[in-house]
Order: C-alpha cells, then structure tokens, then sequence
C-alpha cells in the first residue's frame, strides 16, 4: 500500500510539473550585451502583430490567457536580423473573455484579472508601466540538434527581457521570414515568471503552488520598412 501511494504521489508532481506549458523551453543566463542594430530598420506594425500569453493554474487546469501591446524595431542586414529592441505597455494587458469562467471564480471577470496584474502582486504596472525585450543575438537553427514547436523554425533568438527591475537573457528558436520591404518573426516559448520575482501564488512546496510557474509567451511580429 505505501509503496503504490508513494507510486501515486510521484504520478501526481509529474503531471502538475509538466502540463500548461505548450512553448518551446527557454535558456536563461545573466543580462547581455544589446546587439547593435545594423542595417535598414524595420517598425513593429501594431495591427498585423500580435503578443499573446497563457497562463495556468496549478497542474494546467484553467488557463488564462490574452494579450499585451508592442511596439518596436528591428535591423536588417545582408538578408539576417541583427539587432531589435521591443517595448511592452503592461497597461494594455487584457485577458480573453473566453478564458474566465464566472463560475469557478465566484463572479470575477477578465477585467478583474487584469487590474490584479497590474498591482503590486503581478507587474506593479504604476511603478513598472513597460517591460522591454532587446535582441542580443541571432543565430542559424540547427535542424540536426535544435528541436522547437515552430515547424520550420530558422534561428535561435537571444534577448534581455527586462520585466520590472529585472533583466534576464532568454533564448528560444523562432521562423524568420524577410523580404525586401517585411519581416516576419514567429515564436513560441515559455518563461518562469519566478526568474523576474513575479512569485505570487508559488510560496511552498509545488503541490501548494496557486499558480503555474510557467507563462508561454507567443509572438507574431510583422515589421515594416
């Protein structure tokens, strides 16, 4: 009997550490230095780009998810992205409708949600109004040893994701698409919200985590000349 509870137990963690995380994983590292943007410039285009984010309770069940505005750059030269800087209105973050069952949480709507990350508990958006994403490198995908839920994913892309008074590098593969006059940048990938201090609701041990650690940040950037 213990040893199919303890058998149990262990199924239990397995299942709550590894659902509600649909990105592709992110290697983290100390700040780094913002690559220099060489080349043409391309703007961020508002209407054609998108920032989207998903969030889960514990063990995946009832994710949240919506999106927050951008805006920014990114350079260009002999046919490769060099450098971008991209900055976030925390503001703007609103949570889908789609994804608030009233029910479950005792008549609070996504408008709630949204006023509860920007307090203190969250972004602290009074104090932290933006967060900011710098591109410190970009390298060529390895099909042969790179794996990423983007199919046909092109490079790997290293950024300082400054999220209230931190800054963390992140990588994560991407598709890039450029032409002449557009570029296209798809990615999907997941982040620890923990490594920027946002902790509420992960005090203790997993089993009594409120809220996912995980965030899966999914980005469309359509950038124009």
């Amino acid at each position: 009997m213990k040893k199919t509870f303890i058998l149990a137990f262990a199924a239990a963690t397995l299942f709550v550490s590894c659902q509600g995380s649909g990105g592709d994983k992110t290697a983290t590292s100390s700040q780094q230095e913002v690559a220099e943007q060489k080349g043409a410039t391309y703007v961020l285009d508002q209407d054609q780009s998108s920032l989207k984010w998903t969030g889960y309770h514990k063990g995946g069940f009832d994710p949240r998810f919506g999106t927050l505005k951008t805006e920014g750059t990114v350079a260009v030269e002999h046919n490769a992205i060099t450098g971008g800087s991209f900055t976030i209105d925390i503001n703007s973050v609103a949570t889908d409708e789609k994804s608030v069952d009233l029910a479950k949480t005792g008549g609070k709507t996504a408008a709630n949600l949204d006023e509860h990350l920007k307090n203190e508990d969250f972004f602290q958006a009074d104090k932290f109004p933006t967060a900011k994403f710098e591109i410190t490198g970009v390298t060529a995908f390895d099909k042969a040893n790179d794996k990423s839920v983007i199919e046909g994913a092109t490079n790997i892309i290293s950024g300082n994701l400054t999220i209230k008074d931190k800054t963390v590098n992140v990588t994560f593969p991407a598709k890039v698409d450029i032409t002449a006059d557009t570029v296209h940048v798809v990615s999907k990938f997941t982040i620890n919200r923990q490594d920027w201090g946002l902790t509420y609701g992960t005090d203790g041990d997993p089993k009594d985590w409120v809220i996912s650690q995980e965030i899966d940040i999914e980005l469309n950037i359509h950038a124009k000349k």
